[in-house]
């Protein structure tokens, strides 16, 4: 099957929005004493937080503070997303350079903190500053602590760019924030992950309208989130499309993840559709051996001598597995044009072993109804039906 993909870019931002008000020094001092041996994987990472911290919020500060004070943004690939790379293959580049991009902070953050017990999810979106629309996308995480949804930047949390070059300061604004605040400057393509009852749309975010509207009609985010992480990974992609869809094409950045969602899934689709197709192959191919087989024990006169009933299902089970995959090969959808000849020459091949199936067993059915005396004049050799597929 053929991949395609869409490249987005991330962005930094130097501004913030706020201070957190909790203290955190006994963790931050313990996460910078963390020996630079186990550093080298997210695994010795939260191996190292959990021997030191119990709580979620102890746990949660600690992959915070540990992401944004190691990890420096890469200025100089900013634009540069290698879209080859998988998303393990990224973590482990940025755990061994320590630098990345905003995708980079987000991936080692969600990863630790799934490793600690806490969960976490990447929210990809779109920021605002100062009215300012981003001209680039943006990735942050969200983590459920205590059984409610707070958002994370460890990305802006670690510092600023000015005149292209990184500085690091550790900005707290950016953690743990209520999703009613982070709306003010983070915007996600998908509406599910504003954590919210009431989510605004792409419009009103642009122009600064982001008060929550109680008067919608109320939007259960943690059941429809629920919902969402039950369905196959096919279904998630094709309703995160919907909604970034519903929500407003309202800019090139959100023009570019609803294309995204839509070729993702789309790619998915055909991925799995290429499966069950494989599977449907390897089906017609079990049925022309056993249809193979009962035509050479027909050319055999049937010999060794077995029970009618046996007689008759050595027929019948290759029809039975051709119908099947008559039927599979018919409700399979679309697997790419590039597949289409392949999908035409199965089918005919199914039908036509059909046909030749059933006048074998129109022939059985003849031969049982008859004495053994008239069985033993019927025969006659017949062809073998074609070769298995590829």
């Amino acid at each position: 099957m053929k991949n395609i993909y869409l490249l987005l870019s991330f962005c930094f931002s130097m501004l913030s929005f706020g201070q957190a008000n909790v203290s955190y020094t006994l963790v931050d001092a313990k996460m910078t004493a963390i020996p630079s041996n186990v550093t080298n994987s997210t695994e010795g990472i939260a191996k190292y937080i959990n021997a030191n911290f119990k709580t979620e919020n102890d746990k949660i500060r600690a992959v915070f503070y540990w992401t944004a004070s190691n990890i420096s943004y890469d200025v100089e690939n900013m634009f540069a997303v290698n879209i080859t790379e998988t998303p393990q293959e990224r973590i482990t580049k940025t755990l061994k350079t320590k630098k990345g991009i905003c995708g980079d902070y987000a991936a080692i953050f969600n990863e630790i903190a799934n490793l600690v017990g806490v969960k976490s999810v990447v929210v990809d979106g779109y920021t605002k500053q100062e009215g300012k629309v981003a001209s680039l996308a943006h990735a942050w995480c969200a983590a459920k602590i205590e059984n409610k949804w707070y958002l994370f930047d460890p990305t802006w949390g670690s510092g600023y760019v000015n005149n292209n070059k990184y500085t690091r300061k550790i900005n707290n604004a950016y953690f743990k924030v209520a999703p009613s605040k982070m709306i003010n400057s983070h915007m996600p393509f998908d509406y599910l992950w504003q954590f919210v009852n009431n989510p605004i749309t792409n419009q009103e975010f642009i122009v600064g309208k982001v008060l929550i509207n109680k008067t919608q009609k109320n939007f259960d985010f943690e059941k429809e989130i629920a919902k969402y992480e039950a369905l196959p990974k096919i279904d998630q992609l094709f309703e995160s499309a919907q909604r970034i869809e519903k929500n407003g094409i309202k800019n090139q950045l959100i023009a570019q993840a609803y294309t995204y969602a839509k070729t993702s899934w789309n790619t998915q689709r055909e991925n799995e559709n290429g499966a069950k197709y494989n599977a449907i192959v390897n089906q017609y191919n079990e049925a022309i051996s056993e249809l193979n087989d009962f035509i050479y024990y027909r050319n055999n006169k049937f010999k060794p001598i077995l029970p009618d009933e046996e007689i008759k299902s050595k027929i019948q089970n290759p029809i039975e597995k051709l119908e099947k995959c008559q039927e599979s090969l018919f409700r399979i959808g679309s697997m790419g044009s590039e597949n289409a000849d392949s999908v035409s020459s199965l089918k005919k091949s199914i039908a036509d072993a059909l046909v030749q199936s059933k006048t074998h067993l129109a022939f059985v059915n003849n031969y049982l109804s008859k004495s053994k005396l008239v069985r033993k004049t019927m025969f006659s050799k017949v062809s073998w039906f074609g070769v298995p597929l590829n």
